[in-house]
């Protein structure tokens, strides 16, 4: 039963044929296959042999027709010339015939005079006259020499025969027999400018003889047409050359567009200089030369256009940039012979250029903002050679391969650039490389953290790719972008633009660049820093902001630290210290000196730039919030004079901090001295005298002063233990991230920091102290 279900399964089991028997047929029929084959071969060899054969038999055949052709052409010239020497002798015989008639009617008489008369009469004026003889053989020698392609002789001909005859150039009033010499001898000239309009028109035609036809042509009264015989010539000349150009055009996808520009100036030239040779400073052809020229420029736009690489690519800016280089460089050349197409060139080039510096820059903010995908380039780079470097943290990487790929595109753009293309482009390009930097700092910009990260953050996750949480991280941020705007940036841009000053010398009177580029650079620095003055800003506002709320909410600087103060009069106290939140401040910015030593090391005008920048945010903020001052203007809450004078000297310890760290502000010290002025009003106006309640102003500095040395110091006695139990408690829930910094005021380390080995405030670097 099993062996029939198998055999049924398989049934064609038993149909199997044996190897040897497959080898056999298969190896027959291929080997009758080879044979057919070659014998197919064989036969189509013999074929082509014949062909071959026959081929040549023919064209020995064509070589003896055509040498006879040219010999029965001299035979039909020669034949011409017998019948021509025969006429001469029949007309010669007729007139010696009528001379010997009228001696013998003379000799013999009278005798039938009316009869013979009449005879005589009507057989000379059977007979041509001299002048028609004269004319005929005219015609006769035109024709003989227009069949022998003598053109200068028969030009001469005709000149003389124009001299001889004044009724040939002009119709008047003529006889029928006049009328009819004037059209052969019209018809015979027209056939002599058909033949120079062929020679013209011939491919191989050589210079020189060119040259002579269209002189020619000029002899005959045939300006205009010699004139555009001359463009069309050089016309087809040049299609002939760019034709056996184009093919090539992509193996040098930026460097053909000067080719092109050579080949079609060097014929410009060339058309220009015989133009004016033969036909002289005419304004007719030179106008015709000129539009000419400009078609021929149009004609050149297009092809680059069509044979450049796709717009988006860099090798398609570097071929615009090539073609506006060379084609101004010999635009320029050709003024001196009166042609004057720069502005023309320039018009042409622009919508393409425009073209392909937007197409360019989409892709490179595609590139730069696709931080998930970095090219092989910026990875295998190396980075210890880029100043970014110095910017990487050891957890991850990606930012500074941000920074690199951001400066690889824009310096890939850049030395596309030519100084031509500089010179009138420039202010395009500029502007396009402040637009990508701006969307680069918005990227930038997303990765730091923000008011609504918590809300966010599945989605802030979908696209960003990289985020600054710790104070070392942001400062690295800041200090990347910050060294792209002020060193990269500038370096690369300035590298291209000082070839622009080579140009110059080439650059014609009448060509109009774009304004100086003095402005334009200064301009462009201005919108950079703009770009870099929103990510600064948006990171001091977030920093300050997570140092004045809590994590609930709850505002750490507001009015009640001036209400409930103890004491009468600040002045009076032994040890005056500013207010517990501005203590916090000041270690605060200490803090992030001692990280932005490390991680900003060597780059002290960023360091100084930042901490100014959150010092005035500190005091712009406490200035335009309106609850802290409500509480102040709320008549049910009583004030002291102690709130003022603390409020006070707040302000003067926010200045010094700035002025000990190095980094003076007018705008803080404006800004301190307007809230000063505003507290001073708010409390006058509750009752409060601030001539009798305020101390003197150098009370307030020296104090301010004395302050900060005592905090550094950590001298401050008694008051220092209760200053730091508050402010460990207010500490834990403002101070930041870093692993590598203390959580209370009373521990933090400042040796180098706040750029205080730079002010001379202190003799030697000092430490905080645990009380």
């Amino acid at each position: 039963m099993e062996s029939s279900e198998e055999e049924e399964d398989f049934p064609f089991i038993e149909s199997i044929t044996p190897q040897s028997e497959i080898d056999s047929l298969y190896q027959s029929h291929t080997e009758k296959g080879i044979r057919k084959v070659c014998c197919e071969l064989i036969d189509l060899k013999d074929a082509v042999e014949n062909l071959c054969g026959n081929m040549q038999t023919k064209y020995l055949a064509f070589l003896r027709l055509s040498e006879e052709v040219v010999e029965m052409e001299h035979e039909l010239i020669e034949l011409r010339k017998h019948i021509s020497a025969q006429r001469i002798l029949v007309q010669d015989l007729m007139t010696g015939v009528c001379r010997e008639l009228e001696e013998y009617n003379s000799a013999n008489g009278d005798i039938g005079d009316s009869q013979q008369d009449l005879h005589v009469d009507e057989l000379q004026s059977s007979l041509p006259s001299d002048t028609d003889i004269r004319k005929a053989l005219f015609l006769e020698n035109i024709d003989l020499l227009l069949a022998e392609h003598k053109v200068e002789e028969a030009i001469e001909a005709l000149e003389t025969e124009e001299k001889n005859c004044p009724e040939l150039k002009g119709p008047g009033d003529t006889s029928s027999m006049e009328a009819s010499y004037r059209s052969a001898f019209l018809k015979r000239k027209s056939m002599l400018e058909d033949q120079l309009n062929e020679i013209t028109e011939q491919p191989s035609v050589g210079i020189l003889e060119l040259k002579k036809a269209l002189s020619s042509l000029i002899k005959l009264g045939k300006g205009p047409l010699a004139h555009q015989q001359l463009l069309k010539s050089y016309g087809s000349r040049l299609q002939k050359s760019i034709e056996v150009f184009l093919p090539s055009c992509p193996l040098y996808p930026k460097t053909f567009p000067a080719t092109l520009s050579r080949l079609m100036f060097s014929i410009i030239s060339v058309t220009t200089k015989e133009s004016g040779s033969i036909f002289g400073d005419n304004p007719v052809y030179t106008n015709r030369l000129v539009q000419w020229a400009e078609w021929e420029i149009e004609y050149l736009v297009r092809l680059v256009k069509n044979n450049a690489p796709s717009s988006e690519t860099v090798f398609a800016l570097g071929a615009a940039s090539n073609c506006v280089q060379a084609s101004l460089t010999y635009c320029s050349m050709l003024e001196s012979q009166g042609l004057k197409l720069s502005k023309l060139l320039l018009v042409l080039l622009r919508p393409y250029i425009e073209e392909v510096l937007e197409l360019n820059f989409r892709r490179a903010r595609r590139e730069a903002l696709d931080v998930a995908e970095m090219d092989e380039s910026s990875l295998l780079s190396p980075r210890s050679m880029s100043p970014l470097s110095a910017f990487a943290t050891s957890s991850d990487s990606v930012l500074v391969d941000s920074g690199m790929k951001f400066m690889g595109i824009v310096e890939d753009i850049l030395s596309q650039l030519t100084p031509m293309a500089v010179l009138h482009y420039g202010a395009n390009v500029l502007t396009r490389i402040s637009q990508l930097f701006d969307k680069y700092m918005d990227m930038l910009f997303k990765s730091l953290p923000g008011p609504s990260d918590d809300d966010n953050l599945t989605e802030l996750k979908e696209v960003i790719h990289f985020r600054a949480e710790t104070d070392s991280e942001q400062l690295a941020l800041l200090g990347l972008a910050f060294t792209i705007l002020d060193e990269l940036l500038p370096l690369a841009v300035m590298k291209v633009w000082s070839l622009k000053n080579d140009s110059k010398d080439l650059e014609s009177e009448n060509t109009v660049p774009n304004a100086s580029i003095t402005p334009e650079l200064k301009e462009w620095k201005r919108n950079l820093q703009h770009s870099f003055d929103k990510l600064r800003d948006h990171f001091c506002r977030q920093y300050v902001l997570s140092f004045i709320y809590s994590r609930e909410g709850k505002t750490r600087l507001n009015a009640l630290i001036y209400l409930n103060g103890e004491g009468e009069d600040l002045y009076w106290d032994p040890d005056p210290l500013p207010s517990l939140p501005f203590q916090a401040l000041f270690a605060k910015l200490q803090q992030l000196a001692i990280v932005a030593g490390d991680v900003l090391l060597g780059r002290e005008k960023i360091q100084k730039i930042l901490l100014a920048r959150l010092t005035e945010t500190v005091v712009m903020w406490l200035s335009e919030e309106q609850e802290f001052w409500d509480v102040f203007e709320d008549e049910s809450v009583p004030l002291k004079p102690l709130g003022l004078q603390q409020l006070i000297l707040d302000m003067h310890f926010t200045v010094e901090i700035a002025c000990f760290a190095g980094y003076p502000s007018r705008h803080v010290h404006q800004i301190a001295s307007a809230i000063i002025a505003r507290a001073i009003r708010t409390f006058s106006a509750r009752g409060i005298d601030p001539q009798s309640a305020l101390p003197e102003d150098e009370w307030f500095v020296e104090t301010a002063k004395t302050a900060i040395n005592k905090l550094l110091l950590g001298t401050s006695g008694s008051d220092a233990s209760e200053i730091d139990e508050d402010h460990i408690i207010l500490h834990d829930e403002i101070v930041s991230d870093s692993d590598d910094i203390a959580s209370s005021l009373s521990s933090i380390e400042s040796v180098e920091s706040f750029a205080s080995a730079s002010m001379g405030e202190l003799d030697s670097p000092v430490h905080f102290t645990d009380p």
